[in-house]
């Protein structure tokens, strides 16, 4: 279990560009604490009206997925997080400002999910690992990650994502929609605060409405899968 005393997110504004970055010291796995401080640095940006840059500490992890220490600690439990993460994808959807991943590092599971769950996606352009492993470690995927891998992922892939748990590199990674552009990991973030720089020029009550409205009927989705998600007594 993490420790709830334990700072995992740090936040940084310069103009109108937050900087979000998750650091466990480890895998940066999805734990309630950690959930909850993304969540609160996400009301600053909101709060700042910045675009966002999340990423992970430089040259690492960018999530290893749901903290499986919790997950495994009982169906209560699994079901809460589940959906704690599955709201929190859900809410990087709905944000009313640009959200731009940033990873020089792996994206695994709810890592990745959370990953597609951004505006714009960047990652190195080698030594990491990306993908959906559910199924390589036992657990059927929630309805919420199968619609949200039914939205990006392109079908020639979805069976090999979503089903398969194929790990991928990062050419393959980004043919397989998990990432916009590839850049070498010594610039990662370098190419994203320039990437979010272009983004503060947008208007941003145009892109909030466009996104909101392109999203429509995937957010009614998500949201039903959020609910059927919770009925479930124990993840299988």
């Amino acid at each position: 279990m993490t420790n709830p005393n334990t700072d995992f997110v740090s936040y940084t504004y310069e103009d109108g560009i937050a900087v979000i970055q998750m650091d466990d010291g480890k895998a940066n796995v999805l734990s309630p604490d950690m959930l909850n401080q993304l969540e609160a640095a996400f009301d600053k940006a909101e709060t700042d009206k910045a675009v966002v840059v999340l990423t992970g500490r430089e040259g690492g992890v960018f999530s290893g997925g749901f903290d499986l220490s919790v997950m495994m600690s009982g169906p209560e439990a699994a079901v809460a997080l589940t959906r704690q993460g599955s709201s929190f994808a859900l809410r990087i959807l709905k944000h009313p400002f640009p959200v731009i991943a940033a990873t020089g590092g792996h994206a695994i599971a709810m890592g990745a999910f959370t990953l597609l769950a951004c505006d714009y996606r960047i990652g190195a352009d080698t030594g990491t690992k990306t993908g959906l492993n559910e199924s390589q470690i036992g657990m059927t995927m929630h309805h919420f990650g199968i619609e949200l891998a039914r939205e990006f992922i392109p079908k020639n892939y979805l069976n090999r994502s979503m089903i398969n748990g194929e790990i991928f590199a990062p050419e393959d990674a980004k043919q397989a929609g998990y990432y916009d552009v590839l850049a070498p990991k010594d610039s990662i973030m370098e190419t994203a605060k320039a990437s979010a720089k272009m983004m503060t020029m947008l208007n941003m009550r145009a892109f909030k409405g466009t996104k909101l409205k392109s999203r429509e009927s995937l957010i009614e989705k998500l949201e039903w899968a959020i609910d059927e998600d919770s009925k479930m007594s124990v993840l299988e």
